[in-house]
C-alpha cells in the first residue's frame, strides 16, 4: 500500500520515547521529516540519533511544554523556519494521572486539562493556517480509550481524554472543508516504561512474553499490545491511504473496550 507520505512534514509531541517516538520513526522510515518534541532534550537527543542510524533521515527536535500555549507556537514556528510546511500533526504529549474525584485538587485539574487537551488545541491552532495554505493536511490526537468508558478513580485524566474525542469530532466538521482531516486513536494496555518496570518488579524471572499473556488474560487477544501496533494505526490515518477517514476514533485495545 502506497502510503503517500515520501516529503512530508510532520510534528510528533511526546515523541521521546514510546508509541510517540515508534510512530516518529515509522513515519520517518516511510519518507517523512519529522519533528521530535517532549520536554527533555536529552531524550530527545537520543530519539533523534536513533531515527537517523534507522533511517538516514535527521529528526528536528523541538524541547518544549506543550501545556504552555507560547511554547506549542514555538514548535510551529520553527517547523515552519526549517521545513517551510507542516502536513501532519501527531498530538500524543500526556501522563496517566488516575485518583479518585475527592482527592484531584484544582490545580491537578487545570494541570492536566493544559496538557492533554489545551496542549492538543493550540498546536492545531498554530499549525491549522499552515495545512490550509498547503492543500491539507492530518492531525491525529492519540486518546487513552478509557475515555470512553471511565472506570472509578480515573480522574482527571479520563475527562481530559473524552474532551480530547470531542475535539476530535468538532474539529473534524470545521476543518474538513479544508481537506484537514482529524482522527484519534484510543490507547488500550501497550508496552511502555511503565509497563517494563512494573513487569521487573512483579515478575524479573519470567519472560515478557510470558508477562504480557498472564497481565493480559482479560484482553480478548490474550496479551499485551507493542507499540508498533499503535503506530501502524496512528501512520495510516496520518497517511494518504487513509485520504477520505475523518472525525473517527479507532480503538487499540487488544478488543479490551466495551464500546466501538
Amino acid at each position: 500500500m502506497e502510503l503517500g507520505l515520501q516529503n512530508k512534514v510532520a510534528i510528533i509531541t511526546g515523541s521521546s520515547k514510546g508509541i510517540g517516538y515508534q510512530t516518529a520513526l515509522q513515519l520517518a522510515q516511510e519518507g517523512a521529516q519529522v519533528v521530535l518534541v517532549a520536554r527533555g532534550e536529552k531524550q530527545l537527543k537520543v530519539a533523534a540519533n536513533s531515527i537517523k542510524d534507522e533511517t538516514g533521515q535527521s529528526p528536528l527536535i523541538v524541547p518544549a511544554d506543550v501545556s504552555k500555549e507560547k511554547e506549542c507556537k514555538m514548535i510551529i514556528e520553527k517547523t515552519m523556519a526549517t521545513f517551510g510546511q507542516i502536513d501532519i500533526l501527531v498530538n500524543n504529549a500526556g501522563t496517566s494521572s488516575a485518583h479518585q474525584f475527592e482527592l484531584v485538587s484544582s490545580e491537578l485539574w487545570q494541570s492536566d486539562l493544559d496538557l492533554k487537551l489545551f496542549g492538543a488545541v493550540n498546536c492545531a491552532k498554530y499549525a491549522t493556517p499552515y495545512m490550509r495554505q498547503n492543500g491539507g493536511g492530518s492531525i491525529v490526537n492519540i486518546i487513552a480509550v478509557l475515555a470512553k468508558t471511565p472506570p472509578a478513580s480515573s480522574l482527571p485524566t479520563t475527562v481530559s481524554r473524552a474532551a480530547g474525542l470531542a475535539l476530535t469530532k468538532a474539529m473534524s466538521k470545521d476543518l474538513g472543508k479544508d481537506n484537514i482531516r482529524v482522527n484519534a486513536v484510543c490507547i488500550g494496555l501497550i508496552r511502555s516504561d511503565q509497563i517494563e518496570k512494573r513487569w521487573k518488579a512483579e515478575a524479573p524471572d519470567v519472560t515478557w512474553e510470558e508477562y504480557s499473556v498472564n497481565v493480559g488474560e482479560q484482553i480478548p487477544l490474550s496479551r499485551i499490545g507493542d507499540t508498533i501496533e499503535a503506530s501502524n494505526v496512528i501512520t495510516f490515518l496520518a497517511s494518504e491511504a487513509a485520504s477520505y477517514v475523518t472525525g473517527t476514533a479507532i480503538n487499540v485495545d487488544g478488543g479490551s473496550s466495551a464500546v466501538l
